[in-house]
C-alpha cells in the first residue's frame, strides 16, 4: 500500500522547496504537479492558442504528452521526449499556467496522471488542489502558507540571486492577484482542506518547516 502527504498552498510558499526535502528524507517520491501544469502551459504557448479561449485550452490539452522520469533521484517533466526542466521556470510560462489551470478539462487530464503515480508510490504532492482533489484520502494534508510580503520577497531574492531583473512591489501585485485568481477560479479552487494542518511559514527556516512535516506524518 503506496503512502501519501499532500502540501497545498499560494504561491510562493516554499511547497516544492519543502516537499523536495520531506521526501527526499522519507525516501518518498516528490511529484511537483505546478511543474506539470507549467509544462501543459509552455506546451499550449507554442500551439499559439488564446489564454482567454477555455474551450480551445481544454481541446488542446488533451493532445499533449508529459510524462514524468526519475533520473538519480531526481524529477524530470518531459513534455514528448523533451526535457523542459530548464524551460518551464520564467514569468511567461508562469502567467500562461495560472490562467490555464482554470480550465476543467485541462485539470482533469493532469490530475490522472497524478493518482496514477501515487497508487503505485510513495509520494509527497504539492500543488493547489492536492488534498481537496488529487488525494483527497491522503495520509497527511499541510495547507502551507506565508504573508504576502514574506512570499514577494523571497521569490525577489531568488530572482536577484540568478540575475535576473526584480523589482519587488512588482511581485507583490503579482503574488496578490495570483492568490485571488487560484482562489477564485471555478475549477478545483485553492482552499485549505477540512482535515488538512495549517503550517505558517512565514517566521520559520525551510528546514523547521520540513522536520516539522515529518514529525507529523510520523505522528500519524
Amino acid at each position: 500500500m503506496s503512502h501519501q502527504i499532500a502540501i497545498d498552498g499560494p504561491a510562493g510558499a516554499g511547497k516544492s522547496t519543502i516537499a523536495k526535502i520531506v521526501a527526499g528524507k522519507l525516501g518518498f517520491i516528490y511529484v511537483d504537479t505546478g511543474a506539470m501544469y507549467r509544462t501543459m502551459a509552455l506546451y499550449l504557448s507554442r500551439q499559439n492558442v488564446d489564454p482567454d479561449n477555455m474551450e480551445e485550452i481544454g481541446e488542446k490539452a488533451q493532445s499533449a504528452e508529459i510524462t514524468i522520469k526519475y533520473i538519480d533521484g531526481e524529477q524530470v517533466v518531459m513534455l514528448g521526449e523533451e526535457n523542459v526542466n530548464g524551460l518551464i521556470r520564467n514569468p511567461e510560462v508562469s502567467a500562461m499556467a495560472s490562467k490555464t489551470s482554470q480550465v476543467a478539462r485541462l485539470r482533469e487530464k493532469l490530475v490522472e496522471l497524478q493518482q496514477k503515480l501515487a497508487q503505485t508510490e510513495n509520494v509527497v504532492m504539492d500543488g493547489r488542489d492536492i488534498g481537496t482533489v488529487v488525494l483527497p484520502n491522503a495520509d497527511l494534508k499541510i495547507y502551507l502558507t506565508a504573508s504576502v510580503e514574506v512570499r514577494a520577497q523571497r521569490r525577489y531574492k531568488e530572482m536577484i540571486a540568478k540575475g535576473q531583473e526584480a523589482v519587488l512591489s512588482e511581485i507583490e501585485k503579482d503574488i496578490a492577484e495570483r492568490d485571488y485568481r487560484d482562489m477564485h477560479r471555478e475549477a478545483s479552487p485553492l482552499k485549505q482542506a477540512d482535515d488538512a494542518i495549517l503550517v505558517d511559514t512565514s517566521e520559520m527556516s525551510i528546514e523547521e518547516v520540513a522536520d516539522k512535516i515529518i514529525e507529523l506524518y510520523n505522528t500519524k
